[in-house]
């Protein structure tokens, strides 16, 4: 999963953007719950505080966004969260956007996440596919008629857009937008996107409160 999202933000990235994907492997393999995210918000936040004089920025490549904020606190260039980058990008593109999830028990986890991230009201809620992370890595072709039948429905329930709330959900995008007839966001190509949009306005982390490196 993660030379496959490493492929896909080289695949989005510009000439002179070097990618390198790192796995947490002091973490859950997939992210399935409360427990899942907490340990790997711990492992996320360690691997940028050990390789932070390596890289420019980081993109958290999950899309609960583990450690986002944590991450923020050690490094002091652009750290971004690929569904925190999602939104960010559908409100761009329509007035409500829907999330795409994997199971029903994601559903308050995601919910929520529109809520810290500030863009509840302009989240027509969220739909689950009922397809474990893994399960819908293995099999596309499933995966793509259970994100179809989702989007419908997110669609009738008021949704303009579509963000897939799922890292490794790549090469779906087109195949839905052209049977559902609206834009669709993947998150790891949205995170790169703002990461190299930060770099390139010479933007970086404010340290006057929230993200103060720790101790200070």
């Amino acid at each position: 999963m993660t030379e496959e999202m490493a492929a896909a933000a080289r695949g989005v990235a510009s000439s002179a953007t070097s990618v390198e994907g790192v796995t947490a492997h002091d973490a859950p393999a997939t992210i399935e719950g409360y427990r899942d995210e907490a340990l790997a918000a711990a492992a996320v936040a360690a691997i940028v505080e050990r390789e932070a004089g390596r890289f420019d920025a980081f993109v958290i490549a999950c899309f609960g966004d583990p450690g986002l904020h944590a991450a923020r606190e050690s490094f002091g260039g652009p750290v971004v969260g690929i569904a925190e980058a999602s939104f960010m990008l559908a409100i761009a593109l329509g007035h409500r956007f829907a999330i795409l999830t994997n199971t029903a028990g994601d559903i308050p986890e995601m919910e929520e996440l529109a809520r810290r991230h500030g863009f509840a009201e302009r989240c027509a809620g969220v739909e689950a596919v009922d397809l474990g992370v893994a399960e819908a890595d293995a099999d596309r072709e499933a995966a793509l008629g259970a994100y179809e039948a989702a989007g419908r429905r997110a669609i009738a329930d008021g949704a303009e857009v579509l963000c897939l709330g799922c890292g490794p959900m790549l090469g779906l995008r087109e195949r839905l937008e052209e049977s559902l007839g609206a834009p669709v966001v993947e998150p790891v190509p949205a995170g790169v996107a703002i990461a190299e949009a930060l770099l390139g306005l010479g933007l970086a982390t404010s340290k006057l409160a929230a993200f103060r490196p720790p101790g200070r």
